[in-house]
């Protein structure tokens, strides 16, 4: 049986070893409530405060303001229903513009579709900013798009499918300095795919509100967290007990939680080590890519960006028929978000920074991760050329284009 590589680490993660180990305790014999106030629950209350106190580390927060969720999903709802909310109500009870929310074009499922359901319901209005051929806010955007009545600025940290980087602390710094003035506005932003990629401070970034996700930093999956900086009050979207300072009901899932807190500790001390590492491995994949295959086109910054991530567009291919043929030699990659799998439709982000229809359909991300090697990239590269010239075959040639290094 042929080797099989996993590329698409921004998808998901192989869970560390470490943290299977960290886990185990607390699926055997460490099982309590970690709300009872016996012995066996406060073994489990002082497990999830002490990962509560690594997650806090990780973001540079104190640990009081971390809120552990399900993911990155539920932590990007609870950051924007239950901020928004009581100011829908305030707006229902007494004549008042709606409130306003400034956002990108670019963003993940998980806010996006939040926002597009609260702008449908007539609710909130949205400003969606562009994202242009970088595939990055420009502040002066963010200025512009400023009213009397936004009450929240959601920008993602970077973006999960061409993995740039969004100016933050120029957007921190412009909504303390309108909330200085007066103004009532908070600044929440999506840092599932950035967390333990990149670094992440959230006094640098200033920013209020910031969800991440376990499975992304090689933890499990059904477990995340949201950043609340102290002072902001949510509206609770799972009302239950009193977890989680009465913001998020529901028993903990201490192994989990203890896993999640295990993988941020490895992220933290292993941060620049993996973005050096993994760099060189992208570098390498593109340089061979563009010197042995024709007719593609780079997506997104070259310089802004995360140190795992390459979205490369192949013209006359469908994305999916690559995808297909590489799987089916051991490789998997994919066409964008995990999240959007199953669409015909070209992918969003890749129209955003505007690719016509030809290129964002033939759209491949390349996501590496810990456990990658050169032997994997060597192994991709001999593959994919092969690949491509299989299914240009099936498709007349129109233009030739190489996007320069």
């Amino acid at each position: 049986m042929f080797r099989r590589v996993y590329l698409d680490n921004s998808a998901t993660t192989p869970v560390e070893p470490a943290v299977i180990e960290a886990m185990l305790p607390f699926l055997r014999e460490d099982f309590g409530n970690a709300s009872s106030i016996h012995y066996f629950g406060q073994r489990t209350r002082a497990a999830v405060d002490k990962a509560r106190h690594q997650v806090a580390a990780l973001v540079n927060s104190r640990p009081n303001e971390i809120v552990f969720t399900s993911g990155g999903t539920e932590s990007n709802n609870l950051a924007i229903r239950g901020l928004i909310e009581p100011h829908i109500s305030k707006g229902l009870s007494q004549p008042a513009p709606k409130p306003h929310i400034i956002t990108s074009t670019i963003e993940h499922p998980a806010v996006k579709n939040v926002l597009e359901d609260l702008e449908k319901r007539e609710l909130v209005n949205v400003t969606w900013l562009p994202v242009y051929d970088n595939g990055i806010v420009r502040i002066d955007d963010v200025k512009e798009a400023i009213k009397p009545e936004t009450v929240l600025v959601s920008v993602m940290a970077a973006n999960n499918e061409i993995g740039t980087i969004q100016p933050l602390n120029e957007i921190g710094r412009l909504v303390r300095e309108l909330r200085g003035s007066g103004q009532k506005i908070w600044f929440h932003t999506d840092a599932v795919q950035a967390v333990g990629k990149m670094p992440v401070d959230v006094e640098d970034i200033g920013c209020d509100l910031l969800s991440l996700s376990a499975h992304k930093i090689y933890a499990p999956k059904g477990i995340g967290a949201l950043y609340v900086r102290r002072g902001t009050r949510l509206h609770p979207q799972s009302l239950g007990g009193r977890q989680e300072r009465g913001v998020r009901g529901g028993t903990e899932p201490v192994a989990q939680i203890v896993a999640l807190g295990a993988a941020a500790e490895i992220a933290r001390t292993q941060l620049s080590a993996d973005a050096e590492r993994l760099g060189k491995l992208r570098d390498r994949l593109e340089q061979s890519i563009a010197e042995n295959i024709d007719d593609i086109e780079f997506n997104g910054d070259r310089e802004n960006r995360l140190p795992n991530i390459s979205n490369i567009s192949f013209r006359r291919i469908e994305g999916e028929g690559l995808l297909i043929n590489l799987d089916m030699q051991g490789i998997a990659v994919s066409t964008g978000s995990a999240c959007s799998s199953g669409s015909l439709e070209p992918s969003p982000v890749i129209r955003a920074i505007g690719r016509e229809d030809e290129l964002a359909r033939g759209a491949i991300r390349f996501s590496l991760g810990r456990e990658n090697t050169d032997a994997d990239i060597d192994l991709l590269l001999e593959k994919l050329p092969t690949a491509v010239e299989t299914l240009r075959k099936l498709t007349p040639k129109k233009t030739a284009r190489v996007s320069s290094l």
